[in-house]
């Protein structure tokens, strides 16, 4: 599995802690956004943060993405706008394994000030360890690229099915 992981400043320290799991957990990553080293002028905003992890889902560069901010909504928002990707705020186990299992988001977003670093990890295995279910919910994550190429003529089709 291929992970791209990013947060603007304030969602940072929770980054932080997710990143070290994936590294216990063997998990290959590229990690992007706020730097503590850099002057205030280079760090970039969450949208962009977001942009540069959905666009790597979407090229197949990434099989998941993890974006944190101080709520994981800006986030959320951001790689939602990105064709092809589901990105899904989860706060908690539940949420995260549905997002998998029957929308089949790649990115996962969470807020560190919503969530601590503990409780993170716990929702990150959740989500890192479901997979899609297809099933009954494969026609509804179907419909939902179809309204996204009626809605912005999204070049879903010509990217493959991250998940």
């Amino acid at each position: 599995m291929r992970v791209w992981i990013g947060a603007d400043e304030p969602g940072y320290p929770l980054k932080e802690a997710l990143r070290k799991r994936l590294e216990e957990r063997g998990i290959a990553y590229v990690d992007v956004g706020y730097r503590p080293d850099r002057p205030p002028e280079e760090q970039p905003d969450y949208p962009d943060v977001g942009l540069l992890v959905a666009q790597a889902v979407q090229r197949g560069e990434a099989d998941r993405g993890i974006l944190c901010c101080g709520t994981g909504i800006g986030m959320a928002i951001t790689a939602n706008k990105v064709p092809g990707v589901r990105a899904a705020l989860c706060h908690d186990v539940y949420s995260a394994q549905r997002a998998r299992m029957s929308n089949d988001a790649q990115v996962l977003t969470m807020g560190a000030r919503v969530i601590g670093p503990e409780a993170a990890k716990v929702v990150l295995d959740a989500w890192i360890d479901a997979e899609f279910a297809g099933g009954a919910s494969a026609p509804k994550v179907a419909r939902v690229a179809e309204i996204e190429q009626e809605q912005w003529g999204s070049r879903s089709e010509e990217t493959r099915r991250p998940g």
